[in-house]
């Protein structure tokens, strides 16, 4: 069996995605994966077609060493686009893998260790109580556990917008991390006073802190028993995760920009970290983000798989697969898909009262209809833009 092709596909079903397609010298088997990242898509899709001659004539089965050759035939390595380029191939290779054996990926990965993987979502709204009024309905729909945030990332801290210098550029937030760290205490004290201590809450801070600022944030919500704090700080500033650990007993999580096991491996054998966010989608695939959560286990650091609105069907379905198995795994992070989706494609893992199962298809179970993607063309976008109130560059 040889890889006679990638086709890649650039849409926008309500949101950009990049999906592929690794076709076979064997009728009717292909498979499908995915390279989406968010506002960097079209230079995905060119790393994965300048790859392609490589892979031409390979043995699809042989999904360790086709893992090795992409990775080390560039010798400049990792880094998002080429690691979500290696990813959407690894997905593609593991859907080839299950559809021969036919059998759903995750039994290929050791079968269940659990009956569904529990997941959570998104609570917003302008003000504390429309936070609370959709929290419940989450709870409602049987989420146990509910990501809780006041208007968008930063919170009070986002004191304005700059219109953009021309139409295809997006608009400036303006950003200042005293109103946001004023409010996110009275926000978890609201609502634990409203839903109580039991249901499981979350908070992202999206990297918006510096170290001293995290730190007293993780101590002062410490008494509202968060599920975790998210991404208290970049990854920039790994030397100071021990003074925000030091501060609180609040678990922490990061790693959704995380590409490789050598950027978790510091944060596990220090012990900085509670969850870690990486997905196989970013990592290079399911080949690599198994080995990464083997690495975690000893440490004791559990699985949070990044599953925000940019990431596709394709890899929520591979980061479901991989969870479902894995011993030390924690929660995974989830969102509808927008309608179009569902127009499209066929097999997403079905979430039933807080709680994901993967489909029971070979492969990852996702098939596409790739002549309906005519109708959605890709549309350029790029990730937000923030400054301080001052004009300096913020990260998002």
């Amino acid at each position: 069996m040889k890889i006679t092709d990638i086709e890649a596909y650039l849409t926008c079903l309500g949101r950009n995605y990049l999906f592929i397609k690794v076709l076979t010298d064997t009728p009717g088997l292909w498979g499908i994966g995915e390279g989406t990242l968010n506002g960097s898509e079209p230079i995905v899709a060119s790393t994965i077609q300048h790859i392609t001659p490589l892979l031409i004539g390979q043995d699809p089965q042989r999904i360790e060493d086709i893992w090795h050759l992409v990775y080390r035939q560039g010798y400049w390595r990792g880094g998002p686009i080429f690691m979500a380029a290696l990813a959407a191939i690894d997905l593609a290779l593991w859907d080839i893998k299950g559809k021969i054996a036919n059998l759903p990926v995750y039994q290929l990965l050791g079968g269940r260790a659990r009956d569904g993987v529990m997941c959570y979502s998104h609570a917003g709204g302008r003000n504390e109580q429309e936070c609370e009024d959709n929290a419940r309905k989450l709870i409602e729909q049987g989420f146990r556990a509910v990501r809780c945030q006041v208007g968008p990332y930063g919170g009070a801290g986002v004191i304005g917008e700059l219109p953009p210098l021309h139409p295809e550029a997006p608009p400036t937030s303006l950003y200042e991390p005293t109103p946001y760290l004023l409010q996110v205490p009275k926000l978890f004290a609201h609502l634990r006073s409203k839903l109580g201590m039991e249901v499981e809450l979350l908070h992202d801070v999206h990297e918006q802190l510096d170290p001293i600022q995290a730190a007293r944030l993780a101590k002062e919500v410490e008494p509202y028993r968060l599920f975790y704090l998210e991404d208290p700080l970049m990854p920039e500033h790994r030397e100071s995760w021990p003074l925000v650990r030091a501060a609180s007993t609040t678990p922490l999580a990061i790693g959704e920009i995380f590409t490789s096991r050598w950027d978790c491996l510091p944060v596990f054998m220090n012990r900085w970290i509670d969850y870690i966010r990486i997905k196989p989608l970013h990592v290079g695939g399911l080949t690599e983000a198994r080995k990464i959560m083997v690495l975690a286990e000893p440490f004791n650091v559990r699985s949070a798989f990044h599953g925000a609105a940019d990431i596709g069907p394709v890899a929520q379905a591979a980061s479901v697969a991989l969870q479902i198995t894995i011993p030390n795994f924690g929660i995974q992070e989830w969102t509808r898909f927008p309608e179009p989706v569902y127009d499209v494609i066929e097999g997403i893992p079905e979430m039933r009262q807080g709680f994901l199962y993967p489909t029971e298809r070979p492969g990852l179970g996702i098939e596409i209809d790739t002549a309906k993607l005519q109708k959605y063309p890709y549309k350029r976008a790029f990730m937000p833009i923030v400054r301080r109130a001052d004009g300096t560059m913020h990260v998002y």
